[in-house]
């Protein structure tokens, strides 16, 4: 299911992001970067050890920001680590932050020469941020940083939809998509 804003062709995709075919691949980091349950373990599972050794080699992520390793075994040439904030009921800058990590990975896709990049549901899962109000936050962010980006070489933008709950906000949030 996709739209179009500006240019760049934006998907909501149903599946595992480890298997898509895209330059880039965001994954929803913790701040050690040493990998870990869901989609980050699942990350760091296809990509294999050496993913681990890059990792370590950088050390450290703060909450709403980017690093960057190879892809290694994975179908993408980069992976782009953000950690998004823990959910805490919202009066902690956790949408802020939300917000720092799409446009960080925005800003780097576009630094890299990135012409495709995919999305995991950053702080959905086991951080806990409500699905639907972080997928606002998503659309919001790319659409905004469409109206008026920097230089970039972008075509196609997916947000990967891991399960149900994820698939569902996003049909609701994006225009077009049902």
């Amino acid at each position: 299911m996709l739209t179009r804003k500006h240019g760049v062709t934006i998907e909501l995709w149903r599946g595992d992001i480890t298997r898509l075919e895209v330059d880039a691949i965001v994954n929803a980091a913790n701040n050690g970067l040493r990998g870990g349950g869901g989609v980050d373990g699942a990350i760091h599972r296809a990509a294999g050890p050496e993913l681990l050794q890059a990792c370590m080699l950088i050390g450290h992520c703060p909450t709403g920001d980017v690093r960057v390793t190879p892809g290694f075994k994975l179908p993408c040439r980069y992976v782009f680590h953000t950690v998004g904030p823990v959910w805490r009921g919202g009066d902690e800058g956790e949408g802020e932050l939300l917000a720092s990590c799409y446009r960080r990975s925005l800003d780097t896709a576009a630094e890299k020469g990135v012409k495709s990049l995919a999305f995991s549901a950053i702080s959905c899962g086991v951080y806990g941020y409500p699905v639907l109000s972080a997928m606002h936050i998503a659309w919001q962010q790319i659409t905004d940083w469409l109206e008026a980006p920097p230089p970039h070489q972008l075509q196609r933008i997916v947000l990967v939809a891991y399960d149900d709950a994820v698939w569902q906000a996003g049909c609701r949030v994006m225009p077009g998509i049902s």
